[in-house]
């Protein structure tokens, strides 16, 4: 009811636009509506106050709040609050708490009426304008002098209405759950109210699937036009507890009806709506160690417990193995004042921000089914990886390049979107970049690691704090920042092709052996392709898959090196020498093994390159776009140039 006169201007700005308003309800308040009137005396006037449950809250105070005074007594060395009685053993009141009751129903008694929501919406636009699908019998309405009575519905008033709202005399329509089924209200092909419908999701109620069978009325085939959906809540925090309820269990329902999450939730939902999440999860433990250290910035440790009773850390101080679950932390937050729960959520639902979009970057952040779009999606290579004996089903290796237009902000621009990053210059490079202002916390298992967010012109990334205060950056100027900003954005390409695997076909036998770096599944139509569906693979994982299936015993350079970029087991070349994937300085180097003095100068002559690292001198094989890594190889291995007498010894 709070939210109503929100949704009532956002319906008049809609109206206004040419657009037809749905409005999805769970609550009639037809059962309040009746007791009320089976409690007034005929010759009362029916007035605003009673149509809100008010009494539900005053009875609960009445009889709930703790009035009776309490003593302190001591058992096994703890102090325990008992109830006090007096000498005839009744429980004895204590005035001030008393005093407090009276006051708290004072107070609620003197606010004002809040009517439903669908009364309100009624009241404001009138019944002759407004199509109402509820099933109610009777309903409160207005007359034009503002007082209340009552109206009686026919049986037969919900096809009649629907009818009225299809048929374009009314541009408004209020749906609940006994309107929500075997109806439809979309912008029909065959309708005369072919109007865009704002579809207003006022009430999501517990039921997933009644909420997504409702959104379905305005969304059907045949349509002129697809609804705009508007899910509507309101600025206390902890409501977010029970949109990330059904943000859940639309994910679940999405999830076993159509193998596919986003199916659920419609796309109305993010992966930080959803509370209960492993990621989730994994920030609220990291949010506990740091109230009860004394870093977060909303409350202390004492005041939390205080307000929430949750307990935290042991008598020693150290944080508990078994903390309070995240359903009961998200619970005894709605307990807290408004100014509490907002400052407690806004810091938590940052760091599921934070640890969300550090998950995306990174590509571990498990979105279900994605559809890979591009301006331009290749089909470059086709490799048959495995063959399944029984079934004769074959599991490929698809090659893809995705082109994509560059959109590079300019600096104001970047700077407007990144409000809470700082421009910054790299001293040793020239580089501009927006920098987070302060380090965000990402979490893996009890491990605390503190990054900054680093916003370029080409892209974003990820700087450890440690290596972030021993780099050259330093705050700049803006109109220095932007003059390096966008002449490094006038240099960028226009286009980006991006090099992409995918992994189609049986794959659930061999499941175990994919790598497990990135676990992104893609839905895409290459171009004069047809569609396919598959887990995306990196450079290096469909090396290792080919090392694993294809290459058992590599006799050609080729095949060494495809085994050699598959695993980090040393490759026989033959001779003494072996072939070794290494990581060096954190990119991935071909290193030769077993290579003497005699050797160097000819591999030198051959394209491969030296370097002394740890006091060590070591030999490394080229690689990279534009490097013939094969030839060279086959040179080293004698299959293409025989090796001069020197170079074999």
């Amino acid at each position: 009811g709070m939210k109503a006169p929100s949704i009532i201007r956002a319906i008049e700005d809609d109206l206004a636009a040419g657009k037809a308003c749905v409005i999805q309800v769970v609550s009639t308040g037809e059962s309040l509506l009746k007791r009320r009137l089976e409690t007034m005396d005929p010759e009362d006037e029916l007035v605003e106050g009673a149509l809100t449950p008010r009494d539900y809250v005053l009875g609960y105070l009445e009889q709930a709040f703790p009035i009776h005074a309490q003593k302190l007594v001591e058992i096994d060395g703890n102090m325990v609050a008992e109830p006090l009685r007096d000498e005839t053993g009744a429980l004895v009141v204590s005035r001030e708490a008393l005093a407090l009751r009276d006051a708290a129903m004072m107070e609620l008694m003197t606010l004002a009426p809040i009517p439903s929501a669908l009364d309100q919406i009624l009241w404001a636009f009138g019944d002759e304008a407004v199509a109402e699908v509820t099933g109610r019998s009777i309903r409160p309405l207005k007359a034009e002098d503002g007082h209340l009575f009552i109206e009686k519905r026919a049986a037969s008033s919900n096809s009649s209405e629907t009818q009225a709202f299809m048929d374009g005399e009314k541009d408004i329509l209020i749906f609940s759950d006994a309107g929500g089924t075997g109806r439809s209200y979309h912008a029909a092909q065959t309708a005369k109210n072919q109007k865009r419908r704002r579809h207003y999701l006022l009430e999501p109620g517990w039921r997933a699937d009644a909420a997504i069978q409702g959104l379905g009325r305005t969304h059907r085939s045949a349509q002129v036009s697809a609804p705009f959906f508007r899910v509507c809540t309101s600025d206390v925090h902890g409501e977010k507890r029970f949109t990330s309820t059904i943000a859940k269990r639309l994910d679940q329902l999405g999830a076993l009806t159509k193998g596919q999450r986003e199916t659920g939730s419609q796309g109305m939902f993010r992966e930080e709506d959803n509370l209960e999440s492993p990621i989730a999860r994994a920030a609220l433990r990291g949010y506990f160690a740091d109230l009860a250290a004394g870093r977060a910035e909303a409350m202390s440790y004492k005041s939390f417990t205080d307000w929430t009773a949750l307990r935290l850390i042991d008598k020693d101080g150290v944080l508990l193995e078994e903390l309070p679950p995240i359903q009961r932390f998200l619970n005894r937050v709605l307990a807290l004042p408004i100014h509490m729960q907002n400052a407690l959520f806004a810091e938590f639902m940052r760091r599921i921000a934070d640890q969300t979009e550090r998950a995306r970057a990174a590509g571990t952040l498990d979105l279900g089914v994605e559809t890979l779009r591009g301006e331009k999606i290749e089909q470059v290579s086709t490799e048959d990886l495995w063959t399944c004996p029984k079934s004769g089903a074959v599991t490929r290796i698809i090659g893809l390049e995705v082109t994509d237009p560059v959109h590079v902000l300019g600096a104001e621009e970047a700077i407007s979107r990144n409000p809470d990053k700082l421009p910054m210059v790299n001293r040793a490079s020239g580089r501009a970049a927006l920098i987070s202002a302060r380090p965000m916390q990402m979490y893996d298992e009890d491990i605390v690691t503190l990054m900054r967010k680093v916003v370029r012109p080409n892209g974003s990334s990820y700087l450890e704090e440690a290596r972030f205060t021993s780099s050259a950056w330093e705050d700049i100027e803006r109109p220095e920042f932007a003059k390096l900003w966008d002449a490094e954005a006038a240099s960028l390409p226009k286009t980006t092709t991006t090099k992409l695997y995918l992994l189609t076909g049986l794959l659930l036998p061999i499941w175990k052996d994919i790598p497990t770096t990135n676990e992104r599944i893609y839905r895409v139509t290459p171009d004069g392709a047809t569609a396919m569906i598959g887990r995306t693979l990196s450079e290096e994982g469909a090396a290792a898959l080919r090392a694993r299936f294809l290459v058992s015993n590599p006799q050609t350079a080729q095949e060494m090196l495809t085994a050699a970029l598959g695993t980090t087991a040393p490759v026989d070349l033959g001779r003494g020498l072996t072939l070794t994937r290494r990581r060096v300085a954190g990119e991935m180097r071909l290193e030769l093994c077993g290579v003497d003095r005699g050797m160097i100068d000819g591999l030198k002559a051959m394209g491969c390159f030296t370097e002394i690292i740890a006091f060590q001198l070591r030999v490394f094989l080229p690689h990279g776009d534009g490097i013939d890594t094969g030839s060279i190889l086959a040179r080293i291995v004698g299959q293409e140039a025989s090796m001069t007498s020197e170079q074999a010894a």
